[in-house]
């Protein structure tokens, strides 16, 4: 592909790093959701949580369908972290991002509130043009293929032009398939080439994955 002209970036365990605690602590209100909020009985969380992923492709649409939530009590709960605790301004993502050429927007599975509070924290609210978060598509989550066909629609974008940075390879499946280049964001392994996803460790390294992907020829 020539230079990219956007990119989809996912949010959590992806502009941040998993180890920063952050991801766990919305994990554990997950759980507490469905055990308070629900009735879930504690053995059984773990099980049910898997059980929805598996049918509806998130915890959220599985309490949707099985049990009626307000999906808007549910966000609400389970983004309720205090993010100061866990993230400080990234200069160096800052940077790497305003120096990318093309648009950049967040595709993600959380609440557009949970990603406005992070890219605050990060100070990174302005590297992005805008926010596709569950709230944009009803509630609909990746991979919903229809999801990224409409994303796609709205920012009058062919998938080719664009490239996707996610930290699970599921949700890359459907970009991939429409034509946009993929990157799986995978920090525990060095960076390589898998038959699916190019693999990156560091965001600051996508330049260089981008070289790669565009076989070094200029814009």
């Amino acid at each position: 592909m020539s230079a990219a002209r956007f990119f989809l970036f996912d949010l959590d365990n992806t502009l941040y790093p998993r180890n920063c605690g952050l991801f766990d602590h919305i994990d554990s209100l997950i759980n507490r959701y469905l055990l308070e909020k629900i009735g879930i009985p504690a053995a059984e969380v773990d099980l049910k949580r898997r059980l929805y992923m598996k049918a509806h492709g998130t915890t959220l649409n599985g309490l949707i369908a099985h049990h009626n939530v307000d999906p808007d009590d549910y966000l609400e709960f389970v983004h309720n972290v205090p993010l100061q605790d866990y993230l400080k301004p990234d200069i160096g993502l800052k940077t790497m991002l305003a120096e990318l050429p093309g648009k950049k927007y967040i595709f993600s599975n959380a609440s557009n509130e949970h990603c406005l509070k992070v890219l605050d924290c990060l100070g990174l609210e302005e590297n992005f043009s805008a926010i596709y978060d569950i709230n944009s598509f009803d509630y609909r989550p990746k991979p919903d293929i229809a999801i990224y066909r409409e994303l796609l629609d709205d920012i009058e974008a062919q998938a080719g032009d664009g490239v996707m940075i996610d930290d699970m390879a599921v949700n890359l499946l459907p970009a991939a398939a429409l034509g946009m280049a993929t990157i799986l964001f995978t920090p525990a392994i060095s960076n390589r080439v898998s038959s699916d996803n190019r693999q990156l460790t560091s965001l600051l390294d996508l330049p260089q994955i981008l070289e790669e992907i565009s076989g070094g020829r200029p814009d």
